[in-house]
């Protein structure tokens, strides 16, 4: 199909999920482990068969990940588990730090790298442990991360805090501003066009997003500015 074909209606579905977790989760794998491409190029054939995550079927993908658990992958602890904080600081803090990952200013996101930077900035051992009227450095000093990067968090009319779903629309846009400037997405490109051409995510220019939405597509084009050097 042609790379600047048009864009075509939403469709969000479950499978098409699954698979977008799975992506992001085999390459925080690769990362964690440390693994070069060959080494990691030849654990996905002789794990699948395939030499590109994209020509997986779900079985496979689910394949790759307990092949990568077998070899040391620990992914972060899901939202309600015990080894990880559930106060409100923490759960704001968590969905920053990923969000800070898709824009390519975190390395790692685990749960592990997030305990250590909380670390330093409340002086306090764990998160869980944390004072919540401390909530207000933490929080700001991950917000000035994002924002040296571009992402506005802030309506620049009147200067109101975004709304949740205002502040994940933002967070896509800082992400395609940076594809745009590694001359990975083209400069005329809106979100719509950057979600289907980039990212084959489906959808109308003219259709309400969700929040569910923007968080797909921001894990989408993280991956991709990930991809094109975007770490630093």
């Amino acid at each position: 199909m042609n790379a600047y074909s048009p864009a075509r209606p939403a469709q969000f579905d479950r499978s098409a999920q699954h698979r977008r977790s799975a992506y992001g989760m085999i390459h925080v794998a690769q990362k964690q482990l440390a693994m070069d491409e060959d080494d990691y190029r030849q654990l996905l054939l002789n794990t699948t068969g395939q030499i590109s995550l994209r020509k997986c079927d779900e079985a496979q993908l689910d394949a790759m990940i307990r092949a990568l658990k077998a070899k040391g992958f620990r992914p972060m602890p899901k939202r309600g588990s015990k080894q990880a904080a559930q106060h409100p600081m923490a759960r704001k803090a968590r969905a920053m730090w990923i969000s800070l990952h898709q824009l390519a200013v975190v390395h790692n996101p685990s749960e592990h790298a997030l305990e250590a930077f909380a670390k330093r900035q409340l002086k306090c051992e764990k998160l869980v442990w944390a004072r919540q009227s401390h909530a207000n450095r933490l929080i700001e000093a991950l917000k000035d991360m994002g924002q040296r990067k571009g992402w506005c968090m802030h309506d620049p009319k009147t200067g109101k805090a975004y709304g949740p779903i205002a502040l994940k629309g933002s967070l896509c846009h800082a992400i395609l501003k940076r594809l745009k400037d590694l001359g990975v997405a083209r400069m005329d490109w809106a979100l719509h066009d950057a979600a289907w051409k980039l990212c084959g995510i489906e959808n109308a220019k003219d259709t309400r997003w969700t929040a569910s939405d923007y968080e797909q597509l921001a894990a989408a084009l993280g991956a991709k500015l990930r991809e094109a050097g975007g770490l630093q």
